[in-house]
């Protein structure tokens, strides 16, 4: 039976899973070091080791949990709610994701952009299940002439390029919009009304 982990080494696993993240989130799996890990944790590189045998060990749990908390604002899309409200809700929640998790945003979009060699069977199984779910929902409200007919699967990946651009080109959006203003306040006014507009019959 595996031994509860103590005070200290229950920190140590979460610091060196909060330094992983930073490193692993600008440096992507291939340009990050255990070296660079240990750094940032504050601890040696034995230390680390001692609680995770390599770097792919950190790696995979940090991506365990990823992808649930990058799903579980569109599982909570309601088949019986209002579908402009709905949809409004998901935006919001996917927005709050970025805001809130840049950096396992960019986590993410570094792994699917090296093809997900770490997460495949979880973005071909549960993903596309989860989406394919989804679409037969908007289909149907579609059909009810309730939102306007557009392609659910694109519709779904436009919500996921409009918010999560927020997290992954953050220095860009702030350089652009020059002005030292917290740019999620407007992102949220802008993309409500956008698809708003979008989803009207």
């Amino acid at each position: 039976m595996t031994r509860p982990r103590t005070r200290i080494q229950a920190r140590n696993h979460e610091t060196i899973l909060q330094a992983a993240l930073d490193v692993f989130s600008t440096h992507g799996f291939r340009g990050a070091t255990l070296d660079q890990i240990a750094d940032v944790a504050g601890l040696s590189k034995p230390n680390l080791l001692y609680y995770f045998a390599s770097k792919d060990a950190i790696y995979a749990q940090l991506l365990t949990g990823l992808l649930d908390t990058w799903l579980d604002p569109l599982r909570e899309m309601n088949p019986e709610g209002d579908p402009v409200a709905e949809l409004l809700g998901y935006v919001r929640r996917k927005l709050d994701l970025a805001r809130d998790y840049p950096r396992e945003s960019r986590l993410f979009a570094n792994e699917i952009i090296q093809g997900a060699p770490r997460m495949q069977a979880a973005i071909t199984v549960d993903l596309t299940a989860l989406v394919a779910e989804k679409a037969v929902i908007l289909t149907t409200w579609m059909d009810q002439g309730r939102i306007a007919r557009l392609h659910p699967v694109h519709l779904i990946f436009s919500i996921w390029a409009l918010t999560q651009h927020y997290a992954d080109f953050d220095f860009q959006v702030r350089a652009v919009l020059a002005d030292g203003a917290d740019p999620f306040p407007q992102a949220q006014t802008f993309l409500e009304t956008l698809f708003r507009k979008l989803l009207t019959p």
